[in-house]
């Protein structure tokens, strides 16, 4: 391109935004023109039952490893349990909504398709690039903790014992870990593989992991005392705020059954399908983690609760069941096995989708014809994923996570109302309101002027507007206990992905949509002469 074309296209920048910024998708158009711009289509092979086993096998990795020792002991007591009650509560309400659009758009894209078809372009691409960023710094940080628990199961007490520790590197990304880069190089072949493949194996590694957590449910009641929980300062002792925010905390635990949602191009019968395997998913880990964390009380007052592997200490010092820790570290190592799995395959469908709609080079949208996978988009983010991998420390992954997730979870429910509730002109204020807390949302909801969208014949959220605002609310709430690292992370990463738009993105789209106009006039000018 010469240097006069450059200057002429910066100079068309601010025009082509104000065309493109807001430009909304039909979900005709992204299952039809948008979808075959992969070339070959994803294969359908996939039924509900492979749904809820991917939703429940995103789920069910490090965190509830991680986190119910810290939050009973630090947090929220013996109560720690009602802290899982309620981030499951949250998590199934914003399982609702990406279920409603899952139904109605039933393409790989997840929120990145649904804000783009209610809320514009740049929205879309906005929320799909910070929640594909989650994905690739999640991924990284579950990658780095297969590596302990795995040194765990062997009999390896020391942290950074199979890490190669590099001199002239800065601290918290000198100890490389080939171990989690060998795992993710791995999964990576599987996905390219087959969807279908994938899947089978994701069901086997959960089926063994849902063992797991019976062995620890059923043994730590056994080996445990009801009066554990209310000592020695009752069921509540940090109160009701400690309870909550244990419920920010435990949230994590549940990221990664949107997943599921990015299947829908890949599922025989997605009206049926989706829901069931999305909410579905979201419950049977819910009750998992309640009685897990149970379980945990039970066995020890929640001031001997260890903060690190809480659940092989137990053990050995309740029961004195040595030999249970390998049991824990073993399958820890399958879940998170099962959880990488899963969330792999769902950012692979995200970033194809987002190619699919020229707002990233054409070539990530591509999908083979022979195994019906989205490859190029599978190994650009495998690498991606093993480099930070390779390099950052867990805890500085940890720091940055979970902001863009939930800003997700709440853009999406607000495109929910939006679609079902609100006219066209209360499209941003919907928003702005959403931010401020369920109230306004009641108030707006009886005095905006009702346009109700008439309901689809397919499944759909019930008693909306309230599931959608509480939603909006709890989102918007667990997003204020982040630490100052994830905002500054978000902050950086939200200014790269704009500048990335205005100068990429819309101008890709824009060409595009010219040269489609041109080729319709064409093709309409032969028709006419023939």
């Amino acid at each position: 391109m010469a240097l006069r074309d450059v200057l002429r296209t910066v100079a068309q920048t601010p025009h082509r935004l104000r065309r493109r910024a807001l430009v909304t998708c039909t979900p005709e158009q992204e299952l039809s023109e948008v979808r075959d711009r992969s070339g070959p289509r994803m294969a359908r092979r996939l039924e509900w039952y492979d749904l809820v086993g991917l939703g429940v096998g995103g789920m069910l990795g490090a965190g509830v490893f991680v986190t119910t020792g810290r939050v009973a002991r630090d947090t929220a007591g013996p109560a720690v349990f009602v802290s899982y009650v309620v981030a499951g509560v949250s998590a199934l309400l914003s399982s609702f909504c990406y279920a409603e659009f899952a139904v109605r758009v039933p393409v790989a894209g997840g929120a990145f398709s649904y804000l783009r078809v209610t809320f514009g372009e740049f929205v879309g691409f906005f929320g799909g690039a910070n929640i594909l960023m989650e994905y690739v710094l999640s991924n990284a940080a579950v990658a780095r903790s297969f590596t302990d628990y795995l040194a765990s199961t062997c009999g390896v007490t020391e942290p950074d014992a199979w890490r190669i520790e590099v001199d002239g590197i800065a601290s918290g990304y000198n100890a490389l870990d080939v171990p989690a880069v060998a795992l993710i190089l791995l999964l990576t072949l599987c996905l390219c593989y087959s969807t279908k493949e994938s899947s089978m194996l994701n069901m086997v590694l959960t089926a063994f992991h849902l063992l797991f957590f019976a062995f620890i449910i059923v043994a730590g009641f056994w080996n445990g005392s009801a009066s554990n929980l209310v000592r020695p300062g009752g069921l509540t002792p940090y109160g009701a705020r400690g309870v909550l925010d244990g419920a920010a905390v435990v949230y994590f635990s549940y990221i990664g059954y949107d997943s599921a949602s990015t299947m829908a191009e890949e599922i025989r019968d997605p009206a049926r399908a989706l829901p069931v395997g999305i909410a579905g998913s979201v419950l049977v880990v819910s009750v998992l983690y309640c009685l897990m964390s149970l379980a945990l009380c039970v066995m020890l007052p929640y001031n001997e609760i260890a903060e690190t592997a809480p659940f092989s200490s137990a053990f050995r010092e309740k029961a004195g069941w040595k030999w249970a820790s390998s049991i824990v570290g073993t399958g820890a190592s399958i879940g998170i096995v099962a959880s990488l799995l899963v969330a792999m395959m769902g950012q692979a469908r995200y970033l194809c989708v987002i190619a699919r709609a020229r707002l990233v080079p054409a070539w990530l949208a591509k999908v083979h014809p022979s195994t019906g996978t989205p490859m190029n988009a599978t190994i650009f983010l495998g690498l991606c994923t093993a480099t930070i991998a390779l390099f950052t420390e867990l805890q500085i992954v940890f720091e940055m996570i979970s902001i863009g997730t939930l800003l997700a979870f709440y853009l999406v429910a607000n495109a929910l109302i939006y679609n079902r509730r609100i006219d066209g002109r209360w499209r941003w204020g919907m928003a702005l309101f959403g931010a401020v807390s369920v109230a306004v949302i009641t108030i707006f909801h009886w005095t905006a002027r009702q346009d109700v969208a008439e309901p689809s014949a397919e499944w759909t959220v019930p008693m909306m507007p309230w599931p959608a605002a509480a939603s909006v609310f709890l989102n918007v709430f667990l997003m204020t206990t982040l630490k100052l690292r994830s905002f500054q992370r978000f902050g950086i990463w939200s200014f790269v992905i704009t500048i990335f738009y205005v100068c990429y993105g819309v101008h890709s789209t824009y060409t595009a949509e010219e040269n489609e106009a041109v080729n319709a006039m064409i093709h309409h000018a032969n028709v006419d002469i023939s």
